[in-house]
């Protein structure tokens, strides 16, 4: 564990440019220390305590094969109920401390996350493939969430409000939120610090305690977000860890009626699931945030130079290993040709290989069936319409050991193929020929997700003919830098609609805190 303070320089996912040579040199220390740290043996965290599980599973690179990220320990069903019986009996005491204490803790830990950044960061682009501006910007989106949270607590006076009286000045009622007691913690590989510490330091902001499971692909980046809590003060029982396979770890925090609510971040099929299945005498907090497959439209109106830059980046961004990737267009017919030329031409030049290094931009997928999946679409587009660009998978030279893809651009497709209705999970976008606006909209709705969508057009009647009727909880409008991806905390709220979420308020925004407490009505009479 590194315990270095950076020096303090906002990085958001835009920040890194070309020319920030002190910022390239400090990321690059900061990989130094990273591959340093790495091959130790990493333990669960129960009760104020780092204990072994049952046997230990290794992480590899999928960078690099030869590249261990180390060992972890196997959670145990035993060892969740053992850390949900050391929630338990932590929450009384966690909720009877005053709010403002609780967030005092927290933004130390967003700050101990940010004083660690570069080696954060480092340690998350070995551990999932990230280049250094989406690791970079995803430890500090960790960090800023933590503090945001704490500013949409404070800003509402730790949800205690005054209500009224009918005029009886002797009746003093006000509506407070409480905690729900503990709260089960399921994260995803793709964003293994930021989809984890928001719902944690959320839950324990609001006066939970946490049981937390993080994806067995990326558990480094969890024992790290752990030890930035325990620095910070969060007392034992408070906050626990326990990694290993959601069949038994997972399976635990489901079925445990000691749970008192659940965050899931996932697939459309597991978080159905969970949600279908984890309330049993009663009705019990289920967050299940799903995923997506999300749709850009580019009217005959766009800047087509824009708009295939924003597809681009979002389509390919981390290997399209992003819930907001974009991963279906739907262009009109006079501007088709020339869009996918654009497309084609900026996919081209995109620099695939080692996210360490500096001049690429594209790293590998996650794993083997990430591979799998993308040459399967790939087949698929191949039998039932055109490859435009990519689709190979990669194996030159020091490639062959890591799980290296072409980002891919098909097309001449059906317009009910499944390529513009499976969630893929893979740097792959399928663009399909419309007639109109009208029958855009209606095919980029017509999918169970509705997550983010965006649009091309300098039109404003056809801007807000988009707005009004997408079924989609972020969008957004000619965004070069991303079509479909990119949100920061306080800045865009980011949550589905459909089957891409279950509770209608979205991560990132002032409602969130609040999902994580019920409301209770106090009447006092003098």
């Amino acid at each position: 564990m590194t315990t270095e303070s950076t020096p303090r320089i906002k990085i958001t996912y835009a920040t890194l440019r070309a020319d920030n040579e002190e910022l390239h040199r400090m990321y690059e220390e900061g990989v130094l220390g990273a591959r340093a740290a790495l091959g130790g043996h990493h333990r669960n965290y129960v009760n104020g305590e780092w204990r072994d599980g049952d046997g230990t599973f290794e992480v590899r690179s999928p960078i690099d094969s030869a590249i261990s990220l180390g060992t972890f320990a196997r959670g145990t069903r035993r060892d969740v109920v053992e850390a949900i019986a050391a929630a338990r009996a932590a929450q009384p005491a966690w909720a009877a401390t005053p709010w403002r204490e609780r967030l005092a803790i927290m933004r130390r830990a967003g700050d101990l996350i940010s004083e660690r950044l570069m080696h954060y960061s480092a340690l998350m682009a070995i551990e999932v493939g990230k280049n250094r501006i989406e690791a970079l910007g995803e430890v500090e989106e960790s960090a800023d969430l933590i503090r945001y949270y704490a500013q949409t607590m404070e800003d509402n006076d730790g949800f205690d409000h005054p209500m009224g009286n009918l005029g009886d000045e002797t009746v003093h009622t006000r509506s407070i939120l409480r905690p729900h007691g503990v709260f089960g913690v399921i994260s995803p590989f793709n964003f293994p610090m930021a989809l984890a510490a928001g719902p944690t330091s959320a839950a324990m902001m609001a006066g939970n305690t946490v049981v937390f499971k993080p994806s067995s692909a990326s558990p480094l980046s969890a024992v790290k977000l752990i030890e930035a809590y325990v620095d910070a003060g969060v007392p034992a029982g408070v906050v626990n860890l326990v990694m290993g396979p959601g069949e038994t770890v997972g399976q635990e925090l489901q079925d445990n009626p000691g749970i008192d609510g659940i965050v899931f971040t996932g697939s459309y099929e597991v978080g159905m699931g969970i949600f279908r299945d984890f309330s049993t005498s009663w009705p019990r907090p289920c967050i299940v945030e799903m995923g997506g497959k999300n749709p850009a439209i580019v009217t005959r109106n766009a800047d087509l130079e824009e708009a295939a830059e924003g597809i681009m980046r979002s389509a390919f961004g981390f290997g399209g290993q992003k819930c907001s990737a974009n991963s279906r267009v739907y262009v009109e017919r006079p501007v088709h040709d020339e869009l996918v030329r654009l497309l084609v031409e900026k996919t081209e030049a995109l620099t695939i290989g080692d996210p360490l290094v500096r001049e690429n931009w594209l790293g590998p997928v996650v794993d083997q069936r990430a591979v799998d999946r993308h040459q399967a679409a790939v087949a698929d587009a191949r039998r039932d319409g055109t490859v435009f660009i990519g689709g190979e998978r990669l194996t030159d030279g020091d490639l062959a050991r890591g799980h290296y893809v072409e980002p891919t651009v098909v097309g001449n497709l059906p317009a009910d193929h499944r390529l513009f209705s499976d969630e893929l999970f893979a740097p792959f976008t399928a663009v399909h020929a419309v007639d109109s606006l009208d029958e855009a909209i209606q095919l980029a709705n017509d999918v169970v997700y509705g997550l983010t969508a965006g649009v091309y057009s300098e039109d404003a009647a056809e801007v807000q003919q988009f707005l009004d009727r997408i079924e989609a909880g972020v969008l957004y409008v000619n965004r070069r830098a991303g079509a479909t991806t990119g949100a920061w905390p306080g800045i865009q709220a980011f949550g589905g609609w459909k089957g891409s979420g279950s509770t209608g308020k979205a991560g990132l925004s002032m409602y969130y805190v609040a999902q994580f407490m019920r409301e209770q009505s106090h009447t006092v009479v003098d």
